[in-house]
């Protein structure tokens, strides 16, 4: 009989149970062959099966959290072999035969070429401390002495990382520290999630020999995708000696014809996030990564542990700086708790509003008699005095919430509905008009300009494109269709110093008692009568 023996680690506690029976389950229940009273362990999680062969065989008893055996889920009875570690929750156990070759002859592999240790997967946290605890041998220094020593290189480390204001800086550093302390790695490559949507993407990459750093592919065509891929979705970290051989991957067809053998990747895991993942790969098949890969792997997961820190930082960065520009485009359109609500729920990955279709009511103000106030005046005073009107009336506009479409010579075209949506829209539009009446009247008694202003306003409702219109030199916020074009008909019928408002745009009103009706007009374009209504600003400021 194959004597079976599994050692088991909870925290610091290590305990060794000898299985001496054909069939044995482990859980949370008493009456389980083995007793786990720990997290994540279902009440009858797994049961080992000795076949009449001398194989042993786990399966997984639909336990909520899965069974693990080297980072893989067991998804039926799979083969146990000297050395795999199960994970059952928070708990591992190490398998462990009295005569390992037997449970591998019995299989018909030979002994050296089936313990071959070709791939390691490892839980990261589990790695991150490994490194700095040292074990010590005879005749090398101390335990106490190295932990020391690597605790000094990783604080070293961090510094350099904190200091790095550039990925291209981050990346630097941690080449220098890879190439320094791991002599079997060949490249190496800084991949991140940078829109934090899953996709890696290659930031960087270098490698040992100096003269090929020209030749290495800048797409990262050399990379093994499915390797990273793994890495990132799984939060583990991975070794392989040798791709090739190891059956794990011998469907991914990408290694073969890159000519991967060796590779070593794992996480950039700050805090609970993964923002992506440090890899690196060597040409040829490496014994020396098989020989001593626990530790070259665990040394990697703790470095990449200080660079997820820097390369979080640099996200965040990145990530101000973007909002930064956007910010500035978008205050030309929208009040500034508009831009902030824009930005607040990450609607601008590119700083562009792709069109949509929104219920709007959109407003022009015109200046009246601008073009024989234009002839009296110098093209400085024209600039003059439109950029302090303009000035004046945008906070009218602001205050209730609009956007700001653009400056059509003396003209404001603005819009209230969108981008976000205002079911209040009309009401919000007409106050906007009332509000810069108001103000320009105020201005005049105050002396705004040589003469008195006046303004005709045309406020109209309804459904209409609003969104980044243009080319990829130049593009433009505005609003588009039908009831915008009315709207712009509609000032031609507009007393000065006064608004009018279609019959869409009356209907959507709270408070209506403000409007009083014109009758109905036909404008140039449009094939319909349109009933227009009017303010009465006199009646306005006699009740106020």
């Amino acid at each position: 009989m194959t004597e079976l023996t599994l050692r088991l680690k909870q925290g610091d506690t290590e305990t060794t149970v000898t299985v001496n029976q054909n069939e044995f389950t482990i859980g949370r229940l008493p009456e389980c062959d083995l007793y786990l009273p720990f997290g994540g362990v279902s009440r009858k999680h797994a049961r080992l099966v000795k076949t009449a062969d001398g194989v042993w065989n786990i399966e997984d008893l639909g336990s909520k959290n899965g069974t693990q055996v080297n980072q893989c889920l067991v998804s039926h009875a799979q083969e146990l072999h000297h050395g795999d570690i199960v994970w059952l929750g928070n708990v591992n156990l190490v398998v462990l035969f009295a005569n390992p070759a037997t449970q591998f002859m019995t299989k018909d592999f030979v002994l050296s070429e089936a313990s071959e240790p070709k791939t390691i997967f490892r839980n990261v946290k589990q790695l991150q401390q490994q490194w700095i605890e040292a074990d010590g041998k005879d005749g090398e220094t101390s335990n106490k002495d190295k932990t020391i020593a690597r605790l000094k290189d990783l604080v070293d480390i961090a510094k350099n990382l904190c200091a790095a204001a550039s990925i291209e800086e981050i990346f630097s550093q941690v080449q220098q520290v890879v190439f320094r302390y791991l002599d079997s790695i060949d490249r190496l490559a800084l991949l991140i999630d940078v829109g934090g949507c899953g996709q890696l993407e290659l930031v960087n990459a270098g490698t040992r020999d100096v003269s090929e750093q020209e030749s290495l592919a800048a797409d990262g065509d050399w990379i093994s995708r499915s390797i990273c891929q793994k890495v990132f979705e799984e939060k583990i970290a991975l070794q392989t000696a040798d791709t090739h051989k190891d059956e794990r991957f011998s469907g991914e067809h990408s290694i073969l014809i890159k000519g991967i053998r060796s590779a070593m990747a794992v996480p950039l895991w700050d805090e609970n996030k993964v923002v992506g993942v440090l890899y690196a790969d060597a040409h040829l098949s490496s014994y020396h990564w098989a020989n001593e890969g626990e530790e070259e792997l665990s040394f990697f997961s703790a470095l990449a542990n200080l660079v997820a820190s820097s390369v979080q930082r640099w996200l965040l960065a990145e990530k101000l700086k973007t909002e930064e520009v956007i910010r500035h485009r978008l205050e030309r359109y929208h009040s500034p708790s508009v831009v902030q609500q824009l930005i607040s729920v990450g609607g601008l990955p590119d700083g562009r509003l792709a069109p949509a279709e929104s219920e709007i009511s959109i407003l022009f103000a015109d200046l009246v008699g601008f073009t024989a106030i234009s002839e009296r005046l110098t093209p400085t005073a024209i600039a003059q005095l439109l950029n302090n009107l303009f000035e004046e009336m945008l906070q009218e506009v602001f205050a209730y919430g609009g956007t700001l479409d653009k400056y059509i010579g003396d003209c404001i075209m603005a819009f209230f509905g969108a981008p976000e949506p205002q079911l209040d829209h009309a009401d919000r539009a007409t106050a906007a008009a009332k509000g810069m009446l108001t103000r320009l009247e105020r201005l005049n008694a105050n002396s705004f300009w040589h003469e008195p202003l006046q303004l005709r306003i045309a406020i109209n409702s309804g459904k209409a494109v609003v969104g980044d219109v243009g080319s990829s030199q130049r593009v433009d916020y505005t609003a588009l269709g039908a009831t915008i074009n009315l709207a712009a008909r509609m000032e031609a019928v507009c007393p000065p110093s006064e608004c009018v408002i279609s019959e869409a745009t009356y209907i959507m009103l709270s408070k209506s008692s403000d409007f009083q009706e014109m009758g109905d007009h036909r404008f140039k374009g449009i094939d319909r009568a349109v009933k227009v209504y009017q303010t009465c600003m006199q009646m306005i400021r006699n009740r106020e």
